[in-house]
């Protein structure tokens, strides 16, 4: 495939070129953008994941701004090292808030009818995941309100893993909420 055949498949979003794209062919170049800026261990998919909705936004403008001056690649090692010095700090999420609960109106203030309503509305978007471990991680989290140490233990996992589990989760279940999944 060309480049410019590459980044419409990407904006396609064919599965088996998205994949080989980012975990075979340019995978020696991304962990080489991630280990020069990120001091700490990151998990490759997360940072991945991330990077690939970055790349989808806005129906995947930023990659049809790819125009073949240069390699796929050159582009992409540009793309990835200045979006991950913009995430730095950012890729392991450790704090405390429930997005998803704000988002869906299960705050102290709401109606108990509210909350029960959103509840539901959560719980039917879990079972429709692919995903069971994500939606176990959700539901522990944010709808049991169980401790991070409790849940990455009961998993045997550790909490720092737990954190990416959960931020993929959220992604993937607001995709799902809007119907892109």
């Amino acid at each position: 495939m060309t480049d410019l055949e590459i980044r419409d498949a990407l904006i396609r979003g064919d599965e088996e070129v998205t994949r080989n794209f980012f975990y075979r062919t340019c995978r020696p170049l991304l962990i080489s953008v991630i280990r020069r800026v990120f001091n700490y261990t990151v998990d490759y998919d997360e940072c991945i994941n991330e990077l690939y909705l970055h790349l989808m936004e806005d129906d995947g403008r930023r990659l049809r701004q790819f125009a073949g001056r240069s390699t796929i690649y050159q582009w992409i090692k540009i793309v990835a090292t200045r979006f991950f010095i913009n995430r730095r700090g950012a890729v392991i999420d450790i704090n405390s808030s429930n997005p998803l609960m704000e988002r869906v109106g299960m705050t102290r203030g709401a109606s108990p009818e509210a909350q029960n309503d959103a509840r539901m509305d959560v719980e039917s978007l879990f079972g429709s995941m692919k995903n069971e471990r994500y939606a176990t991680v959700l539901r522990r989290l944010i709808m049991d309100d169980a401790a991070p140490e409790d849940v990455a233990q009961e998993m045997g996992i550790k909490v720092d893993n737990l954190y990416n589990i959960k931020k993929r989760a959220i992604a993937a279940l607001m995709r799902i909420a809007i119907g892109k999944e």
